[in-house]
């Protein structure tokens, strides 16, 4: 559960990002993935929207639609926080970087590769000893 110090911290936040409690839209939907019929039979999945700025969150971090709660406004904070910063957050960039590591290589990259594996090959075989027969 979440403690009342991070719900007051919370609320400050808010109250910083002039993000007021009726600006929001919430509603509590079933969730999706893995659960089994508890996910399919509890609406514990946060929808929060943010009308002035637009931004939609869902969130299904937990089993708890308290704790959902809390972090879909703590992920709302972090998203205005970003636009008004003007930059991109540390967990955007992570998955972005993901993102590249999984993508495709392209055919080239691929060949180029291939071609450097070939000589180190080639460097590794001239390093065997040499049989002579006498």
């Amino acid at each position: 559960m979440i403690g009342r110090d991070k719900r007051d911290a919370l609320k400050r936040r808010m109250a910083k990002l002039r993000i007021l409690e009726n600006d929001l839209i919430e509603r509590f939907i079933r969730g999706t993935g893995h659960g089994g019929q508890k996910i399919n039979k509890t609406s514990s999945c946060v929808y929060l929207h943010h009308r002035p700025s637009g931004i939609e969150i869902k969130c299904q971090a937990q089993r708890s639609r308290e704790m959902n709660r809390y972090f879909a406004r703590r992920e709302l904070c972090d998203r205005i926080e970003e636009i008004e910063q003007g930059r991109k957050s540390e967990r955007r960039q992570r998955i972005e970087k993901i993102r590249r590591q999984k993508r495709r290589r392209s055919r080239r990259q691929r060949q180029r590769e291939v071609g450097l594996k070939r000589q180190h090959g080639q460097k590794k075989e001239l390093r065997r000893n040499l049989r002579t027969d006498d």
